[in-house]
């Protein structure tokens, strides 16, 4: 698995760093001064964050599967060290002993099994080897205790793992919600700075009406009505050259309104 991020400040001082080649996960307190001391942008952070969670979620695949093989291979070695010992039981005995055993999946034959004094035991990869009952008990007894073992040091394995997932997705998300927050502050900031930019002179419906040329009296009472109060009208009245050029920008939104 790829290195774990440069250690900084904002990592909690009980993360683990690593177990069994399991890089541990830092816990993230301040994403800003995480992202200044990894010399990273939001976007690369969480592209190395989401690789490391896709790492984590690999090994544990890796781990579950070898889980299923030894909770499966406990069992089995229970069961042959059952028949070593009921073989050693009907030793001097002159009882054979009549067994079924399975021939292939799902086909089982029944046999006779004579007084004997040793075993053969599957080692894997198609290898079988004959021991005593003696060294069978004590083979099978050892690969039992490593079985187990194996299966204590795999569980505890899983369960850091699985903290370092949930590390992981955490700081995702606290440096996505830092990114969404920074976003908004950036936006209200402009917003902000448009608003104070735009100062348009203080209008009146009598002033403008006053100021026009050519209205009469009825078309000052229906001016009045018009919403001249937009921001629409009053940045082109304001920006007008003119009182003539006013006049006409007032006739225009006039014509607009009455049709």
């Amino acid at each position: 698995m790829a290195a774990a991020a440069p250690s900084s400040s904002t990592a909690s001082p009980e993360t683990t760093t690593e177990r069994r080649g399991i890089p541990g996960a830092q816990f993230v307190e301040d994403v800003e001064t995480y992202l200044s001391q990894t010399g990273l942008d939001v976007n690369s952070a969480l592209a190395f964050l989401q690789e490391r969670l896709q790492q984590y979620k690999l090994v544990e695949m890796k781990l579950l599967a070898r889980q299923r093989d030894l909770q499966a291979k406990i069992p089995d070695i229970e069961k042959c060290l059952d028949v070593v010992a009921t073989l050693q039981s009907k030793k001097g005995t002159g009882e054979a002993l009549i067994a079924d055993f399975e021939v292939s999946e799902g086909i089982y034959s029944r046999a006779r099994i004579e007084d004997k004094d040793s075993v053969c035991l599957w080692l894997g990869a198609n290898v079988m080897l004959e021991y005593s009952c003696e060294e069978a008990t004590s083979l099978l007894n050892k690969n039992l205790e490593n079985a187990r073992a194996s299966l204590e040091v795999l569980i505890t394995d899983l369960q850091f793992l699985r903290d370092q997932v949930t590390i992981t997705q955490v700081t995702i998300a606290r440096v996505y919600n830092w990114d969404v927050h920074q976003r908004r502050i950036r936006q209200t900031a402009t917003s902000s700075t448009a608003k104070s930019t735009f100062h348009p002179r203080s209008l009146s419906i009598s002033t403008l009406s006053s100021s026009v040329l050519g209205l009469g009296h009825s078309s000052k009472k229906m001016l009045q009505k018009i919403p001249l109060f937009s921001l629409q009208f009053v940045g082109i009245f304001s920006g007008a050259s003119s009182q003539v050029n006013q006049g006409l920008i007032l006739r225009f939104f006039l014509f607009k309104f009455l049709h």
